[in-house]
């Protein structure tokens, strides 16, 4: 396949305006770290945002950042760290997944996709961050959207519409996004054996309290044994994780009221600074999911639905979760079939409510079932509208959400 790297937007336009004058579809891509998630796109020739390089406006104490789309995000983190600053949102890793390499992905990917890991349920997902952004659409033409602070946001939220669109509506080129300190100590609470309607009970009771809970995770014996943790992954029991994160001062005191609260459910434990960094590094890294080769599910749904869904599709196939999100996100690994068990998960998805999305499957399986979560036929007007508004060629990773747009 033909690779395309613009160096600019103008060069971008007119590779998408010679590209609607020959009818010919592009896949756009920031390194290709996600190229495996979605449906196989028929392209003729990809575009790639890795030639926009570079971090064009950082200011740390308004706390926002401008950045080229092909930047990596390790070099945004790691300007962000000089500074004890971070992007809040925690973006989750699907290089892992994919067999490519982490260092690659792209900031623009980031935001491409809307990813965001544990400490979603406090500080949103990476969309809410998003403060502006320019970029390139299916006609060429060159926009931009939003500003440097959210009062710039005004009638329609284009960065929240583009922001997980997974380059079908447009090409990302810079964005602009809000950061947050780092937390001077982080905790984590622990508790060992729970089945998993009583961890996510525990998990839901842990959201209600004041103490600012920024991870709450319940991960079954069958992942707990790929942890690198040696004390975590030889104890062989499930495992629910509860994170605090702020100054030491206000950690104790929250840490020791979450306790009290919490005994009822069982004996908690607990990991300090250091270990809970690298437990919650590795679950952003989604490392426990990537030395598994079946397929693998992303569900969310209530929290209070999350185990009963789980027990639903167990009882049509063997399947191994990693509930996030306080039991509202289910990673979930099922046996090789001809769909993925497709058919059953949208079955119980239906039943229990939700949305599923097929992540790492074979290229042929993904052709042949819908990897993104159906559309209701009032959703599925509004989004072939907004393709036909944005890229009414559909040159632009034409199919890779969903078949015939």
């Amino acid at each position: 396949m033909k690779s395309i790297r613009p160096i600019d937007e103008r060069e971008c336009a007119r590779v998408f305006n010679d590209a609607v004058a020959t009818g010919t579809p592009l896949e756009i891509r920031g390194s290709g770290t996600k190229i495996n998630v979605g449906r196989p796109i028929a392209a003729e020739a990809f575009v790639s945002t890795r030639s926009m390089r570079g971090v064009t406006l950082y200011e740390p104490n308004e706390m926002v950042m401008t950045a080229r789309a092909g930047t990596l995000l390790w070099e945004v983190e790691e300007q962000l760290a000089a500074k004890r600053q971070m992007l809040a949102f925690e973006p989750i890793d699907y290089a892992s997944l994919t067999r490519s390499d982490p260092r690659e992905t792209t900031i623009g990917s980031v935001f491409a996709t809307n990813v965001a890991g544990a400490r979603r349920i406090l500080y949103g997902a990476a969309r809410d961050h998003l403060l502006g952004l320019r970029g390139v659409n299916g006609r060429g033409e060159i926009f931009k959207a939003g500003g440097r602070v959210m009062k710039n946001v005004t009638g329609v939220d284009l960065c929240r519409g583009l922001s997980g669109s997974w380059g079908t509506l447009a090409l990302i080129s810079e964005v602009t996004f809000k950061v947050l300190p780092v937390p001077a100590q982080t905790s984590t609470l622990l508790l060992l054996g729970l089945q998993d309607e009583f961890a996510v009970e525990t998990l839901c009771a842990a959201m209600t309290t004041p103490y600012e809970v920024s991870g709450a995770v319940h991960i079954q014996p069958g992942l707990v044994a790929r942890l690198s943790h040696e004390g975590l992954r030889q104890q062989g029991d499930a495992i629910t994780a509860i994170r605090l994160e702020n100054f030491p001062k206000s950690i104790n005191y929250r840490k020791e009221q979450l306790k009290e609260a919490l005994k009822i459910y069982g004996e908690v434990h607990e990991l300090e600074h250091d270990n809970s960094l690298a437990f919650w590094g590795e679950l952003r890294n989604l490392d426990l999911l990537q030395s598994g080769t079946n397929p693998l599910w992303r569900i969310s749904t209530k929290p209070t639905a999350g185990p009963a869904l789980v027990n639903a599709i167990s009882s049509y196939m063997a399947c191994s979760a990693f509930y996030d999100w306080s039991g509202g996100l289910i990673w979930l690994e099922v046996p090789e079939t001809s769909d993925a068990g497709a058919a059953d998960i949208r079955r119980a998805v239906a039943q229990y409510g939700g949305h599923a999305t097929l992540v790492r499957a074979a290229p042929q399986v993904r052709a042949s079932v819908d990897v993104f979560q159906p559309l209701a036929s009032g959703l599925e007007m509004i989004s072939r509208r907004l393709k036909s508004a944005f890229d009414p060629a559909g040159i632009l990773n034409p199919g890779r959400m969903y078949a015939g747009f």
